[in-house]
């Protein structure tokens, strides 16, 4: 199998999995949603998939958020109690040699992560690469590291500082 195909499917793969978990999580608040109402109480992989499925599928945890309903409650901040997936999955080393580049889909992939739109995507490849010393300050920096430094430095850039306000 082409190893482009089977780096990109991974990428899919795994910001599928981050967006199912996040919905399960935290968004709205804990409990928001029908499908939280419906398997309240219920532990395990199986509720939480079939909670997320039933608030996504309906759209009722959206309205709820937006309605201030279904035990939605959108003032608390968001959290994710994992690692991170770019640890988790290696995407750390195919980031770094991608914004070293400047180009390539793990790159790409870590824009769609932070919220950057299509037509900023190049720009994000050109500052990060521009800023690769800076993002990747040592050889045994973390995710989280790269995180920070990576929203540090577009926020720093008058194009990009909006994706950086709405990630932090």
């Amino acid at each position: 199998m082409d190893k482009r195909l089977l780096s990109k499917g991974l990428i899919i793969g795994m910001l599928s999995a981050v967006s199912l978990g996040a919905q399960a999580d935290a968004a709205g608040g804990n409990g928001c949603g029908w499908g939280n109402m419906l398997f309240e109480g219920q532990r395990g992989l199986g509720p939480h998939i079939l909670a997320t499925t039933t608030n996504g599928t309906s759209g009722n945890a959206t309205f709820g958020m937006t309605s201030g309903t279904n035990g939605c409650d959108t003032s608390g901040r968001l959290g994710y109690n994992g690692r991170s997936w770019l640890a988790m999955n290696g995407m750390l080393d195919s980031i770094a040699e991608d914004m070293a580049q400047g180009q390539g889909e793990a790159l790409d992939a870590y824009a769609v992560l932070l919220g950057v739109e299509k037509q900023d995507r190049a720009h994000f490849a050109k500052v990060t690469h521009e800023n690769f010393n800076v993002i990747f300050s040592s050889p045994d920096v973390t995710s989280e590291e790269v995180l920070n430094a990576t929203l540090e430095v577009m926020s720093r850039d008058a194009q990009l500082a909006r994706y950086a306000k709405q990630s932090a």
